[in-house]
């Protein structure tokens, strides 16, 4: 019986110093976990159920030399409810005025919103969605909508912002403004993108049920700093002017793609760039930046660098006779032609330029730098032709300008070739940038797409005009090649062009393209040049590629309309004094504006017809009538939400789409 009572004992014992031992681990544990690693496992366990979210910061905007927006970021909105978290009063007593609001503001019965979100508090739903890519003003009025504006923990409401990028003026130069993205970086915003980006901030967020993360408060605990604009060069009235004149004869002709530039002579700012490719469908988009990157053969476009390299090294004199012969000349076999069948005969050199004679001016170089082709690749060199220009904006093609002393590339073709713009090759802004250097007296300056850095009204940095060659070459010969560029709009090559309300003064360039291929050759149509022509504020040049032969294909007829469009339409803008007569050339618009003009201050009984008025000028309009104006688009108006002849009162909302 002690035995028994003994071994009792020894159990209790055991168990006891067990029960000891178990608790004393307990114990270190415990301390272990509160005090040696308790700030890691509670970081642990807030990383499983709170965790913090970037907030994109908002991009600076894009903006055009007259402050119109071309791109900027959006703030937009997603809206969800925790249906759970407000309480029985508050929602019995809110749930159906809430329903009625957001059918007001969503479309959706009031019925729809009721039965949705008591369908959500029944299943303990804390997320449910109601809308997304709200606006920041209908944000706001969300925000004071029954049960909502009790807040995020009385009212349930969840709150998601999203930054958006956007373009106001739709495709119009969008592969010159670009984006910065997952595409990459191409353009404006691409080649900026260190001051647009501005800094993230940071939000806190709580994870609930499937996955779902809900936010903390409404407020940000880190917030965001927007990044820089950047004020562009770009001209939107010279911009949609030069987009749709290109556009027009891109669809006439059937073309591949086409681009065209039009630069301020004196400063080098580029006021419009357009770049137009066709798709599958046969419609046209911004495709490529084709005249920063596409590096081509120029075609007769190039005959103005070998004039002035012949005259500035006075081999030759504009008024020296060429014999053009029959219009055919032959190199190892390989023929050079002139378009006009049987040639031009014997004409003066000024002429050759005038009517674009590949012979005559084959005849010029060959003749005077066979013996020594290095003289005239030199003479181009000096007037930084085959130089980059070094652009801000990525891609720019690389320029080529066959060497002599390179015997793999050189060869008994490769100058007379030069001469009529075969075998070398340069972009549409490398050419217009010589161009330009023309017109300007000599003054070579490097093309400019930022004009400054803001932030809101502070100036950040202002990007001056930028001299690449401040004489390329003697006045003297800058006076000759311009009167043969303005002999070829009024008697040579671009006749079909020439007004005699405005000067104009150019190139036409045709290059065949594709004829080392089995498909056939297709062609180049292209000019460049300046306007007005005797006092230049602009340059500009158009090349379209492979419009349809059956069509047409020469420089002058498929290129130079769109020059002379893209003139007339500034030119008539911003006229010369006493050189065009304005009031014969009034646009239909302006009459529409000036008949309604001398109501303004008039009570309105009847609301006006506002369709195909700019919107600049309808907006104004209405506004000052009296009338509360929401605008969708740019452009013109395409259609009203009043119709003409309704009667209206002064406050009434009116909604203009705009094309």
């Amino acid at each position: 019986m002690a035995i028994e009572k003994k071994q009792i004992l020894n159990r209790a014992y055991l168990l006891s110093g067990l029960l000891f031992l178990f608790a004393v681990a307990i114990v270190y544990k415990l301390v272990e976990i509160q005090f040696v690693n308790g700030d890691t496992l509670r970081g642990l366990a807030e990383q499983h159920t709170v965790k913090k979210f970037e907030i994109k910061a908002n991009r600076g905007s894009v903006y055009s030399a007259d402050g119109s927006l071309l791109a900027t970021s959006v703030s937009k909105f997603d809206v969800r409810m925790d249906a759970v978290t407000v309480s029985d009063e508050n929602f019995e007593s809110g749930i159906k005025d809430l329903s009625k609001s957001l059918s007001k503001m969503l479309g959706k019965s009031a019925s729809f919103y009721e039965k949705s979100i008591r369908k959500a508090r029944a299943n303990k739903n804390r997320y449910l969605f109601i809308t997304r890519n709200l606006s920041y003003n209908e944000y706001q009025e969300l925000k004071k909508f029954p049960i909502f504006k009790l807040g995020t923990y009385r009212g349930g409401l969840i709150i998601e912002q999203r930054t958006v990028r956007e373009h106001p003026i739709g495709k119009m130069a969008e592969r010159a403004v670009g984006y910065d993205d997952y595409r990459g970086r191409v353009g404006i915003e691409g080649s900026f993108y260190e001051f647009l980006r501005g800094k993230n901030g940071q939000r806190l967020k709580q994870k609930i049920a499937k996955g779902q993360w809900k936010p903390l408060s409404d407020n940000n605990e880190k917030e965001p700093i927007d990044g820089r604009d950047i004020i562009t060069t770009i001209d939107l009235n010279i911009q949609d002017i030069a987009h749709h004149a290109l556009l027009g004869q891109l669809e006439k002709y059937d073309a591949e793609h086409g681009t065209v530039v039009v630069m301020e002579t004196k400063t080098g700012e580029i006021k419009a760039v357009s770049n137009l490719g066709k798709t599958d469908k046969g419609t046209y988009y911004e495709k490529r930046n084709y005249a920063v990157y596409e590096s081509h053969e120029p075609g007769s476009t190039f005959k103005l660098m070998g004039m002035v390299v012949a005259l500035e090294d006075k081999v030759i004199d504009s008024s020296e006779v060429i014999d053009t012969e029959n219009g055919v000349i032959k190199f190892y076999g390989r023929s050079v032609r002139d378009s006009h069948r049987g040639g031009y005969g014997k004409i003066s050199a000024a002429k050759v330029f005038e009517v674009s004679s590949n012979v005559g001016m084959v005849k010029i170089i060959d003749k005077y730098y066979k013996d020594n082709p290095e003289k005239f690749v030199q003479g181009l060199k000096r007037m930084n032709i085959g130089e980059k220009l070094g652009l801000p904006i990525k891609g720019e093609g690389a320029p080529i300008i066959p060497n002599p002393n390179d015997k793999k590339t050189w060869n008994g073709l490769s100058l007379p070739w030069m001469a009529y713009g075969y075998g070398v090759s340069l972009t549409p802004l490398q050419t217009l940038t010589f161009y330009n250097a023309i017109a300007n007296n000599g003054e070579m300056v490097k093309p400019i797409f930022v004009k400054e850095i803001r932030t809101q009204s502070n100036v950040i940095t202002t990007f001056e005009k930028e001299v690449i060659n401040p004489k390329i070459c003697s006045q003297e010969t800058i006076d000759k090649v311009k009167e043969m560029m303005l002999n070829v709009v009024k008697r040579g090559t671009a006749t079909n062009i020439y007004d005699e309300n405005f000067s104009m003064a150019g190139k036409t360039g045709t290059c065949q393209t594709d004829y080392w291929k089995s498909t056939g050759t297709k062609y180049i149509s292209s000019f460049a040049g300046y306007f007005p022509a005797d006092n230049p504020k602009y340059s500009c040049i158009v090349v379209i590629h492979k419009p349809d032969k059956k069509l047409g294909y020469y420089g002058n007829i498929v290129a130079a309309p769109v020059f002379k469009q893209i003139a007339q339409k500034i030119y008539s803008e911003t006229p010369i004094q006493d050189e065009i007569d304005l009031k014969n050339r009034l646009n239909p618009l302006d009459d529409n504006y000036e008949k309604y003009y001398p109501k303004v201050n008039k009570d309105f009984k009847s609301m006006p017809n506002v369709t195909n008025m700019a919107g600049m000028d309808a907006i104004p309009l209405l506004e000052n009538l009296g009338f509360k104006v929401r605008v969708y688009g740019s452009g013109k108006v395409k259609s009203q939400s009043v119709k003409p002849g309704n009667k209206v009162v002064k406050g009434t909302n009116i909604t203009l789409n705009l094309s």
